[in-house]
């Protein structure tokens, strides 16, 4: 589990890995951004401490309670009654009346209490809830964690993805425009037919569009990345094509459901609130057991008055106390039924996520099998594009096709060419997914796919279609 030193550590280590100092951002250094400054995270954390003292809060019920007290009192005492007459035979004012005189003095007193409880079954199950409840925090705050890593890893690569759209529609546009202007020449001179001017506008104008679109959701993607820490990032390294595109190790789906349902973090923390759940139906039902305690008071009061066992007191007083609830109104057994319905809640919760985790497992295991072959696949589709453009110009030249199978050609190779890089991106991310929701991703992960991060092959932020006064529809 990530403690906040090892996350501390972590914020201040990434940076060391990064092989050389470059004006562009890497992934690491993306990824330490966020671990220090991520909102998301940093509000679990305060979370995950906030729910740690449910344990001291708990425990303190099992421990000595110890109350300290005191009062001082000012008193003015009258006796408004009739004169007295001394009986006393011997005494020299035998015979005579005399009043009792009004008193006026300070009277204070102090008390200390430990209370030790020797038998509560409530609290001492709801002690062991608290701790089950805080490993469930615990575990939700490491598949938070891990969520930051894949969170980083996708929005990073959206960055390069929308790049590489808009690489590709800049490449479309320039080259219809190129045709467009080659197919203006041979009308110009008679080769061609009008209808062929107005196919090569049509797809110039419909290619500045796709630009366009490129081009603003180039910056949204900046922006996005840029909520994972508060930092505008403009110069990001493009993922290197010496990155391999391999099948999942173990090559066993099995071996990655079986891995998943003993480690996957949501799994352990729904175990954990069952447990804490059981603790509590306990310490409900306990709530008929009797309870000991025992007790130990000291208490000084001195006055100033008269008073007939002096003006000073001291005393200690040494007790145990047995308490047997009885009836009361039916509240302890609806609590107990409120538990066990509780307990029922949690169990299902726990099914729900084991269900949810196998089958997302199995679902990313065959992902990412397929992103392989899809990826390799896309990768001779290219070859493919660019030798039926080459054939198709060469028949257009000499009249056995037409405009639109040209420009069907030009985009078609660009198309394969993003559809390459783009099933680049679906692999890692699937692979990250695949190793988060088995409970084995970590941030060495990260760093090991940083590894191929191209500083000389930067992505850089084009100024935002919000803030540019320039037209960007050609005239």
């Amino acid at each position: 589990m990530f403690t906040p030193f090892t996350r501390f550590s972590l914020i201040l280590a990434l940076p060391c890995l990064i092989a050389a100092p470059t004006f562009a951002t890497d992934l690491a250094e993306v990824y330490a951004d966020a671990l220090e400054n991520d909102p998301v995270l940093g509000a679990a954390v305060a979370g995950y401490e906030a729910r740690k003292q449910l344990v001291p809060q708990a425990r303190a019920g099992l421990l000595p309670n110890i109350t300290v007290g005191g009062s001082s009192d000012w008193n003015e005492r009258s006796f408004p009654i009739p004169p007295i007459q001394d009986t006393d035979p011997t005494s020299p004012t035998f015979g005579q009346f005399f009043d009792i005189p009004d008193q006026e003095f300070n009277s204070h007193v102090w008390q200390a209490r430990l209370n030790q409880p020797i038998v509560n079954l409530n609290n001492w199950y709801q002690w062991r809830s608290a701790k089950a409840t805080v490993k469930a925090a615990g575990a939700l705050l490491d598949a938070t964690d891990q969520t930051l890593i894949v969170r980083v890893i996708e929005a990073y690569l959206n960055v390069l993805r929308a790049q590489d759209l808009l690489d590709a529609t800049v490449a479309q546009e320039e080259a219809v425009a190129t045709q467009l202007e080659q197919v203006q020449q041979r009308f110009d001179v008679g080769l061609v037919a009008i209808t062929d001017v107005l196919e090569a506008t049509a797809a110039h104008d419909n290619a500045v569009v796709l630009r366009i679109q490129a081009d603003g959701d180039h910056d949204i993607f900046f922006e996005t990345l840029s909520t994972l820490s508060d930092i505008h990032y403009t110069s990001l390294d493009r993922l290197s094509e010496s990155f391999p595109i391999a099948l999942p190790e173990p090559l066993n789906e099995e071996e990655w459901v079986t891995t998943a349902l003993a480690t996957n973090y949501n799994i352990l923390a729904a175990r954990s609130q069952l447990e804490a759940a059981k603790r509590t139906l306990a310490a409900r039902r306990s709530g008929h057991l009797p309870t000991i305690d025992a007790s130990i008071s000291r208490s000084h009061f001195v006055t100033g008055g008269s008073n007939f066992l002096g003006g000073k007191t001291d005393s200690t007083v040494y007790s145990i106390g047995i308490n047997l609830p009885i009836y009361q109104g039916g509240f302890t057994h609806s609590q107990a039924k409120e538990a066990r319905a509780l307990v029922e809640q949690a169990r299902q919760d726990l099914r729900n996520q084991q269900l949810t985790v196998s089958r997302d497992t199995r679902n990313l295991f065959q992902a990412v099998s397929t992103d392989v072959v899809r990826v390799q696949a896309r990768d001779k589709a290219i070859i493919s594009s660019r030798s039926a453009l080459e054939a198709t110009q060469t028949g257009y030249e000499v009249g056995t096709r037409n405009i639109v199978d040209v420009l069907e050609a030009i985009q078609r190779l660009i198309s394969s060419e993003f559809d390459y890089a783009d099933s680049r991106y679906n692999y890692v991310i699937d692979l990250m997914l695949l190793k988060q929701r088995s409970g084995s991703l970590i941030d060495e992960d990260l760093i090991e796919l940083n590894q191929f991060m191209d500083p000389n092959d930067p992505v850089e932020r084009v100024a935002s279609l919000r803030n540019r006064s320039t037209n960007l529809v050609p005239q």
